[in-house]
């Protein structure tokens, strides 16, 4: 109902910017727009929100280097009665 997963190459100071300005979005309240690599999504987060946080390493006996990666998750649940309304709102 509604994915998205985009990506884009960045240094460390524009994805310390990106995030400072996703975090100004949820510390305000109401809706979100985020965009990544030419991908829109508008959001509403309702309360309570889940924030999870993953890491990862992996390696293999030979290897000269280890991808490691985060994710950050947020989930929360908003009313549906349907599969449109439940649909997240992306635009490319």
């Amino acid at each position: 109902m509604g994915e998205l997963e985009t990506e884009a190459q960045m240094s460390r100071s524009e994805i310390a910017d990106y995030l400072r300005g996703l975090a100004d979005q949820l510390d305000g309240g109401g809706e979100m727009t985020l965009e990544l690599g030419g991908t829109e999504v508008l959001l509403d987060p309702s309360d309570p929100v889940t924030f999870k946080l993953e890491g990862e390493s992996d390696w293999s006996e030979g290897d000269t280097e280890a991808k490691q990666s985060i994710e950050f998750e947020l989930v929360w649940w908003r009313q549906a009665t349907t599969a449109a309304e439940g649909e997240l709102s992306i635009r490319k």
